[in-house]
């Protein structure tokens, strides 16, 4: 037998770029199965797109009534009784789904996109469209799962993602600032942390890591760990990052300090000493600038909007939460519909 046919043989040079090749095809292979799950799910969107406009039109030229769905659902699945899908609740959600969407240009391309549980989780916890578009369109570029749509929703993320106070307009480049300003939000709340209001900022960063997983969930779901109190050595001088993040889509470190109080001026400078450092020594070839994320239990809006005006290093300023609540100094101060629209169309 052929040495080289053989993964335990002794002809290594040959097949020192199988496991390259195994990866690449694992790759390929995965790659082929999400994209027929994606034809999948948008013919079956489509279905039941079809199957509420059929009801809805009956209905408005017919006259009928909930007696009518109930027999279309038994028919139905005597009919085809290995599909699932056709329970009356079912039918009145395609029909709800049909009559919400089919005359709105901006959404109803969208639709298609996400699957139905996603779809129907977006259709009754959002009736703002902007907010519906929202979510359908990170729900698709994100690869949300249905839970994480649903902490995404119950913690406010579209308020909170459109309020972030962040310096990305001067410090980015167009290609990357959308992106961005959905990745940094002006609030984050961990319900899941069992601290009382009086903590320690190592007490937080302590229980942030305790529960790294919920952590990340809560801070959007496209971050990776890479440290905490992380060390930077710059002229034999150690410095420490609190948490070392990456972010998978922006492909960027992102370094997180905490801060226990209120929001001053001087965390600024400290941020981008540590994101040049960053930049300069940890920082890949093909990855993009560092964004730093100062997250401070209170702050000034206007003492942050001045703080960050001439700041050249990507940064933001949010606060963090132990409960579901948006600030009432916030309530009311979302973006007007024009800019909510052109930053979603950024995506």
């Amino acid at each position: 037998m052929d040495p080289t046919d053989n993964p335990n043989g002794n002809s290594l040079g040959k097949q020192g770029d199988y496991p390259r090749l195994l990866t690449e095809i694992k790759e390929r292979i995965r790659s082929a199965q999400y994209e027929a799950l994606k034809a999948v799910n948008k013919e079956l969107v489509g279905l039941y797109w079809d199957i509420g406009r059929m009801i809805a039109e009956r209905q408005e030229t017919e006259g009928w009534g909930k007696s009518v769905v109930k027999r279309l659902s038994a028919d139905l699945r005597q009919e085809f009784p290995g599909v699932s899908g056709f329970s009356v609740q079912n039918l009145w959600y395609m029909r709800q789904f049909y009559s919400e969407y089919h005359g709105n240009e901006r959404l109803q391309p969208l639709v298609g996109e996400i699957a139905w549980a996603h779809n129907l989780v977006i259709m009754s916890k959002c009736k703002d469209p902007l907010e519906r578009e929202f979510y359908l369109r990170m729900t698709r570029k994100f690869g949300w799962s249905k839970n994480v749509l649903l902490h995404q929703i119950d913690n406010q993320s579209y308020e909170k993602s459109l309020l972030g106070q962040t310096n990305f307009d001067r410090a980015l480049t167009p290609e990357l600032r959308a992106q961005a300003k959905l990745a940094v939000r002006d609030e984050y709340t961990f319900d899941f942390l069992e601290l009382g209001e009086d903590h320690s900022e190592r007490e937080l960063e302590r229980s942030l890591i305790a529960r790294i997983e919920d952590f990340l969930r809560s801070m959007g779901g496209m971050f990776a760990f890479m440290g905490s109190q992380y060390r930077l050595e710059v002229e034999g001088k150690e410095f420490f990052i609190d948490l070392l993040l990456f972010h998978r889509r922006l492909r960027c470190l992102v370094a997180i300090e905490l801060k226990i109080g209120e929001f001053l001026p001087e965390f600024v400078g400290k941020m981008q000493f540590y994101l040049t450092a960053l930049d300069r020594q940890v920082r890949q070839a093909d990855e993009n600038p560092s964004i730093g994320i100062i997250l401070c239990k209170e702050k000034n809006r206007t003492i942050v909007e001045y703080a960050l005006h001439d700041a050249r290093k990507p940064m933001g300023v949010a606060t963090y939460e132990i409960t579901r609540t948006l600030p009432k100094s916030l309530q009311g101060q979302l973006p007007s519909p024009q800019e909510i629209a052109h930053l979603l169309e950024d995506l």
